[in-house]
């Protein structure tokens, strides 16, 4: 007896693992990159921290906004793809200038198109899990990391608590990594002579953060993603 308990026990985390898809919609910052490009987006890196049977759609698009990605034919396909989970991320191109066609207003639409987002995935049978932006590489004249995502970031921290939905605050993650190393010290992290998009440590980095933060988000992604290494 106890031989079929632990048969069926294999089972059927084997079934919860091969069923787990997690489709990635966002910006450059999530983005994949050809393996020739120096740019990597932290979506990219994500499979690094997660069991071999999860399955991960990057739908993710450089250069959209929470508007402009609506318009286009990904957001059909990662709702037609039917996955367990999305994880959102936006606000670098939705801060650009009012001219700009994909900017959009942090308390106006960029939060009611996350609305847009959050209920549209929940009528598929998506959980969604929002992802605040992740800062550039920019520092105020006392050193400090810039503020101008932070409008975007604390927009999307109210739409999650408005509609009950985990959001992942990879916005003062990345704060807390550039306060620590500043300007000089995160250089690294980023894409050569650029400071808004991530090398491979960068985007390695932003991925197992975000990793470790949908453990506590769902049961599912507790069991999904890959125990932390031991540290030497």
């Amino acid at each position: 007896m106890k031989r079929v308990l632990c048969l069926l026990a294999l089972l059927t985390s084997g079934m919860l693992h091969a069923s787990l898809t997690i489709a990635l919609v966002g910006d450059s910052t999530v983005a994949e990159y050809k393996p020739e490009e120096s740019t990597r987006g932290w979506g990219q890196l994500l499979g690094e921290y997660l069991r071999s049977e999860v399955r991960v759609l990057n739908l993710a698009l450089c250069g959209a906004s929470t508007r402009t990605f609506l318009a286009t034919s990904r957001w059909q396909e990662a709702l037609e793809a039917r996955p367990d989970f999305v994880f959102i991320q936006f606000g670098h191109n939705d801060s650009h200038s009012s001219d700009r066609p994909e900017s959009t207003q942090a308390d106006g639409d960029y939060a009611e198109n996350l609305r847009r987002f959050v209920l549209e995935a929940r009528r598929s049978g998506a959980t969604v899990i929002l992802v605040t932006p992740v800062h550039r590489r920019l520092f105020d004249g006392k050193g400090s990391p810039s503020k101008e995502l932070a409008p975007y970031a604390d927009s999307m921290t109210a739409v999650a608590k408005e509609l009950s939905t985990p959001v992942i605050d990879l916005y003062s993650s990345s704060e807390d990594v550039l306060e620590e190393l500043g300007d000089s010290g995160s250089e690294a992290l980023y894409a050569p002579g650029d400071r808004t998009h991530f090398s491979e440590a960068g985007a390695r980095l932003l991925a197992g953060m975000v990793a470790r933060a949908a453990r506590d988000c769902d049961p599912r992604l507790r069991d999904a993603i890959l125990p932390d290494k031991p540290e030497n």
